[in-house]
């Protein structure tokens, strides 16, 4: 777990706009296998779940692991209303019928609003200033109304459960992931998917880890 907390630190320094925040695996499962999963992408913007699963589909599809997206599989009308116990049986009983052995769920579960300041500490880094240097560049925080930006954080998680025949419906795998002050929603979703496929491969949770020649 070390060793994927570091290389993750080094994704996100590549990749600004997410972040995994939390992230557990069931200490039972070593490898996690899948034939086919459904890839569900829980949004009221049709736009960006069609954008989101097609996106995680392409990296299912290159890694030839077989996958179907949400908005193919659901009734037209599933999203329409809520749904009870009994009906969310029916479709997971459908699923399996369907050959599918895993779900991967992914939701927006809330969102906050954070403080930055508008100057960069690369300034102190590139420059070695000392302590009057520091408070002379940083002192409108005394007073400057506007010397910090407002941004949003929304809080998402990823869920891997497996709906495999003859087993416990269960929870594999759940990443928390914060999308921070999306602009550009094309590039937050690639973000996010590359880093949920990087903490997925890592913890050989259905792709595999390529091994050191």
């Amino acid at each position: 777990m070390k060793k994927l907390t570091i290389l993750l630190l080094i994704f996100i320094f590549s990749c600004s706009s997410t972040e995994l925040i939390e992230n557990w695996k069931n200490p039972d499962i070593d490898l996690f296998h899948a034939n086919k999963v459904l890839l569900v992408g829980m949004t009221n913007n049709k736009e960006a779940r069609i954008n989101f699963e097609s996106t995680l589909k392409k990296e299912f599809d290159a890694r030839e692991v077989q996958s179907m997206r949400s908005i193919d599989v659901f009734d037209i009308n599933f999203t329409d209303t809520q749904r009870t116990e009994k009906e969310l049986d029916d479709v997971e009983q459908s699923l399996l019928d369907k050959d599918f052995d895993a779900i991967l769920f992914t939701k927006i579960v809330g969102s906050e609003s954070r403080q930055s300041l508008k100057k960069t500490i690369n300034e102190f880094q590139n420059n070695g200033y000392d302590f009057k240097e520091d408070y002379r560049k940083h002192q409108g925080i005394y007073y400057d109304d506007e010397y910090y930006e407002n941004y949003t954080v929304y809080n998402a998680e990823t869920s891997l459960y497996c709906i495999c025949v003859g087993k416990e419906r269960s929870l594999i795998w759940r990443g928390s992931i914060d999308i921070i002050d999306p602009e550009k929603i094309e590039k937050t979703i690639n973000d996010y998917v590359e880093l949920v496929i990087f903490a997925m491969t890592e913890q050989n949770l259905i792709f595999r880890k390529e091994k050191d020649n």
